[in-house]
């Protein structure tokens, strides 16, 4: 109710109008408001007075980029899934983490789908998570390894440092990153990237499918797709990737 009042409004707001607007007790929405201020969510321009903070405007546009990666890729998600009848995911990085935002899926595929969308997997485990480890300085990625301590799900899992570090080189040489059942046992998955007009990885679009089914001629369709996705957000193809 907070953010809604302060938003209906280009100028600063005062604590009394905040309180009556919202039906808040003065000391329970001065404590909030403080909170919100802390986090840069709130700006006091003048004592007791409040407007919506800059911080919102980075969420805004971290959310933006997010659903515009969303509207270019789910086209073109869906082309790929009818070509070869297997899930084809859409992937972000967010902190130790890949975040599930869309998938094309049917049940024609034969493969349970365990992690639905907004559904989160460790970066060393997940295909997409390699593509994002691969971009990352080798001090970033061994920070990243001291604080997740590498836990494996399967017996395929990596689970140390150094065999990270050679599957990550696999990886930048390649342009696509792999994983082999270290998620899920039966599930094998391959994935490449999505670039902004900066050149900067922000997504990756990959195929999973039961182990037996994986087929490598799957990977140059993968590519072209993840590249015209590049393209729909003003990435110039080199020849290099």
């Amino acid at each position: 109710m907070l953010m809604d009042v302060l938003a209906s409004r280009e100028d600063a707001i005062s604590l009394k109008d905040i309180a009556e607007r919202t039906g808040l007790h003065p000391s329970t929405a001065h404590r909030i408001l403080n909170d919100l201020a802390i986090g840069r969510y709130v700006d006091r321009p003048t004592p007791g007075n409040y407007r919506l903070g800059m911080r919102l405007l980075e969420l805004g546009n971290l959310v933006k980029g997010r659903l515009n990666v969303r509207d270019a890729a789910v086209g073109l998600m869906r082309d790929l899934h009818k070509l070869i009848q297997q899930p084809v995911n859409l992937s972000m990085r967010q902190g130790d983490e890949i975040v599930y935002v869309e998938r094309a899926y049917s049940e024609r595929s034969g493969m349970q789908v365990v992690r639905a969308i907004g559904g989160r997997a460790p970066l060393h485990l997940t295909s997409v998570g390699k593509l994002f480890l691969a971009a990352d300085d080798p001090l970033r990625i061994r920070a990243y390894a001291t604080r997740t301590g590498l836990q494996g799900h399967t017996k395929n899992s990596i689970t140390q440092i150094e065999s990270l570090e050679r599957e990550l080189s696999k990886t930048r040489q390649s342009g696509h990153a792999l994983d082999n059942e270290e998620l899920e046992l039966g599930v094998r998955c391959m994935a490449a990237g999505i670039y902004d007009d900066q050149n900067k990885l922000i997504a990756g679009l990959s195929i999973s499918a039961p182990s037996g089914r994986m087929e490598d001629q799957w990977l140059p369709k993968l590519k072209e797709t993840a590249r015209q996705i590049s393209e729909t957000l003003g990435h110039k193809s080199s020849t290099s990737r």
